[in-house]
């Protein structure tokens, strides 16, 4: 039998998402107290995107006035364009481009509401894809005894009096190291159908059997801050939400892959004034050691998918776009020069990207070498860190969910950096 005492030192509650039909008895009364004046309404949103298998930064925002990543790259090459062609670089301002599968991004670059960060990364120098992920997630690299999440400890330091279960969700098959921690986030696959699972703990139904509800009623008081027992309820909130009915607006096409379809559910409930405040979802597949391609191979399906679903995303949000801030992050980048398979191996630096009508777009942000000569590369074969990961985090977050800048600390232990200047003053 699940103890008390077990159960409050786990990670938060998580829903995983099961094809068993049937429906949570979790979340709570607090969702539909958005129709009310909760103080949680409108509530402005972060929502993150880790591309896990660390995508090629180089490939992804080139830097088109380099000749020498040409003999680098002889298979992986583009030549830049003014305009979008179909195995050519947009130029973007002349000095860096944009690969031809990210199109759908262009507008919102144009639009200076979307800001590139360029050589960006950890300090950390791990060439493995668990290292290097946990330590972006904690937000402390080099450090692998770190219990919960940055996001996680950004809820923490928010000091909301009254927390919706729907503050922190992601959209992944398990709780991200990112949301690990003692305040409460839920992971789902699906709104449709879940289950309710404690990380490590197995599946609750199963564990605690009949006296899950007891148990959570003994517990829900400190877990949620006050939505007490009736955060069993939620289920008609969801019933009310009518998942499966739900139409995109604006025009929005969501392509139907994991991604598309998890932003589209982000999207409905940013729409429906849960107070949702960090969404997380997941791109897989950028790990491009063979047949990386150019505006057609891996890389670009990849890309394709990403681009599209961000595009559709924000078109449906409509007017919550003023209250929405959208980040990708990812691992690390790829080696400068390409390999004998077409591919490229495990670097240091790629890029982010950061979409919000409050960011200084229209830029690309970060410093790469001039000239990718073996002097200026990490180890002589990467694309060095110039930007740590944590100035944008703290930047986007900070900014966007009105933490202090005081609380850095808090969010990233021991880092003693400062804001990449992304947002307008």
């Amino acid at each position: 039998m699940l103890n008390r005492r077990a159960f409050l030192k786990t990670s938060g509650l998580a829903l995983f998402s099961a094809s068993l039909g049937g429906t949570p008895l979790f979340l709570g009364r607090a969702a539909r107290a958005a129709t009310n004046d909760s103080g949680y309404r409108r509530r402005k949103t972060l929502v993150a995107i880790f591309q896990r298998g660390a995508m090629d930064g180089l490939m992804a925002v080139p830097p088109v006035s380099d000749l020498s990543l040409k003999k680098l790259r002889p298979r992986l090459y583009m030549e830049a364009s003014r305009v979008a062609a179909d195995n050519a670089a947009i130029d973007l301002n002349g000095q860096f481009g944009l690969h031809p599968a990210f199109t759908p991004l262009l507008p919102f670059f144009r639009e200076k509401r979307l800001a590139i960060v360029h050589g960006c990364g950890s300090p950390n120098s791990t060439r493995s894809h668990f290292d290097a992920q946990d330590y972006m997630e904690s937000g402390t690299p080099g450090r692998k005894g770190t219990t919960s999440g940055w996001m996680n400890r950004a809820i923490g330091v928010m000091g909301h009096e009254v927390v919706t279960p729907f503050q922190a969700v992601a959209f992944s098959p398990a709780l991200p190291r990112s949301l690990y921690g003692e305040h409460p986030a839920l992971a789902v696959t699906d709104l449709k159908d879940f289950r309710v699972k404690v990380p490590g703990q197995g599946n609750l139904s199963q564990t605690a059997g009949k006296s899950f509800e007891s148990l959570y009623q003994q517990t829900t008081q400190e877990l949620l801050r006050g939505s007490g027992s009736d955060s069993f309820d939620a289920i008609d909130m969801l019933s009310d939400l009518a998942i499966d009915s739900y139409r995109p607006e604006n025009g929005a096409d969501y392509p139907n892959t994991p991604l598309g379809n998890s932003l589209r559910q982000i999207a409905m409930l940013i729409k429906n004034d849960l107070g949702l405040e960090i969404a997380f979802a997941e791109s897989n597949g950028w790990d491009t050691h063979v047949q990386q391609g150019t505006n057609q191979g891996s890389f670009a399906l990849r890309a394709r998918d990403l681009a599209r679903s961000i595009n559709a995303f924000w078109t449906d949000l409509g007017s919550f776009q003023d209250n929405t801030v959208l980040m990708t992050m990812t691992e690390f980048g790829r080696t400068v020069r390409e390999n004998g398979s077409g591919g490229t191996d495990h670097g240091r630096g790629s890029c982010m990207f950061v979409l919000g009508n409050q960011l200084d777009g229209g830029k690309v942000f970060g410093n790469i070498p001039e000239i990718l000569s073996p002097d200026a590369l990490a180890d002589g074969r990467d694309l060095p860190v110039s930007t740590d990961f944590r100035s944008v985090f703290a930047a986007v977050a900070g900014s966007h969910l009105s933490i202090s800048q005081q609380n850095d600390g808090i969010l990233f232990p021991d880092w003693k950096g400062e804001r990449l200047p992304l947002m307008k003053e």
